[in-house]
């Protein structure tokens, strides 16, 4: 990994922050990869009792990421952290014993609570450690290292589905689990970090559920995210039911989408300049996920299969470039416009546009894409257009209310 920062110190916070990400991605990448396998064909649950426990876990999670935030702000990012990743590791481990619906959506809503409040104090390490200036560039190296993780524990993941049994998927739940432990232990190794809000100070808590600027750019963002279940959950539905593409187009449509992350997010943030390009660079992202909503829609006219995939993987391109520029632009935008003193509760905010998009994303699009087909498709594109377009006015109007920030 580069240097991530100029000073000595703080570019050894970097390396950590980096390894921590590698650490707890490729623990995700093999859960993510075979949990519901293990849900449905160990733990005797229905796919719609795994479906609906998810959905409230992630549900739970985006209403916590405030408090969580919040507790990070007051005592400190750093223990926070290392609280929140030994808590998701314990919540990992807490699956293997379900065995009934209920229990397993308590499980899953403790697991989407941790790792939202876990992504909220992460943030707020890494405004603290580093220079405003730099930040959006660090956060694209650590989704770098987040996406090189998954790719790996994605690796294992398919070792325990061709297994097919119990130990196997043990297995993957006790690994995922021991790399929030190691995630553990690399956060707790950076810096000490001062709280940045006084038990005593007379601000009112939950402030960002009062700043109607940042609600609405977080709105944005997060109907932006939909991107995020569209390629893991609504473009293989629709290769598998609606294309005559090969079902390994699924897998390779993954991989690009890895790879290209890995290769060039940190080159793509590294022509942010202002806030103003960062609300330039969404609404770009906008115009390129509509572009490849229409490409995907088109995939699924005539009977050729090398067609369909070529389609399919110019679609996958263009998707992922407006992923790499959505991404960019809303690090800087949630950085920039949070104040100082409140970046965890302020991330926590911002942050829970992934949980609501985990949450209200797989029923959405499988409803609207692949029920509704080609208008499905237009429909969606028109939704990420508009979105990105509105988030240019949307940041002025949180900027002009903050005076301090730069644009």
């Amino acid at each position: 990994m580069t240097a991530l920062l100029e000073r000595p110190k703080t570019r050894r916070a970097g390396h950590l922050l980096a390894a921590a990400q590698l650490a707890g991605s490729l623990g995700d990448g093999a859960f993510l990869t075979c949990s519901v396998l293990f849900f449905t064909r160990i733990a005797g649950l229905t796919p719609a009792q795994v479906g609906l426990g998810l959905t409230l876990g992630w549900a739970v999670g985006s209403v916590a990421g405030v408090p969580l935030g919040h507790l990070a702000d007051r005592h400190g990012a750093r223990g926070s952290a290392v609280l929140l990743a030994l808590a998701t590791a314990t919540s990992i481990l807490a699956f293997l014993f379900v065995r009934s619906p209920l229990a397993f959506t308590l499980a899953a809503c403790l697991y989407g609570s941790c790792q939202t409040g876990l992504a909220a104090a992460r943030q707020a390490l890494l405004a603290t450690l580093a220079d405003p200036e730099r930040r959006t560039r660090i956060r694209a190296h650590l989704q770098s290292a987040g996406n090189a993780g998954l790719a790996v524990g994605a690796g294992l993941g398919g070792l325990a589905l061709s297994a097919d049994t119990a130990s196997a998927y043990l297995t993957v739940f006790v690994l995922d689990a021991a790399t929030f432990v190691v995630t553990a232990a690399l956060l707790h190794a950076l810096p000490a970090i001062p709280r940045t809000s006084s038990p005593r100070t007379g601000a009112p808590k939950s402030a960002v559920l009062r700043d109607r600027p940042y609600a609405l750019v977080t709105l944005l963002n997060a109907i932006l995210l939909l991107r995020m279940p569209l390629l893991s959950v609504a473009i293989p539905l629709w290769i598998v039911e609606r294309t005559a593409a090969p079902g390994w187009t699924v897998s390779a449509l993954f991989v690009l989408n890895t790879v290209v992350v890995v290769l060039l997010q940190v080159r793509v943030a590294g022509r942010l300049t202002s806030l103003g390009s960062a609300a330039r660079m969404v609404h770009r992202s906008g115009v390129l996920l509509l572009v490849s909503c229409v490409a995907f829609a088109l995939s699924a006219l005539g009977t050729s299969p090398a067609v369909a995939f070529a389609v399919l993987v110019a679609g996958a391109l263009v998707q992922v470039l407006g992923e790499m520029l959505q991404s960019a632009g809303s690090w800087e935008i949630g950085f920039a416009l949070a104040p100082a003193d409140k970046q965890g509760e302020y991330q926590g905010f911002f942050g829970s546009g992934t949980s609501v998009a985990r949450a209200i994303g797989p029923v959405l699009l499988s409803t609207v894409v692949v029920g509704w087909g080609f208008p499905g498709w237009l429909l969606m594109g028109a939704v990420f257009l508009a979105a990105g377009r509105a988030m240019g006015p949307a940041v002025r109007w949180a900027a002009a209310a903050r005076p301090t920030v730069t644009r």
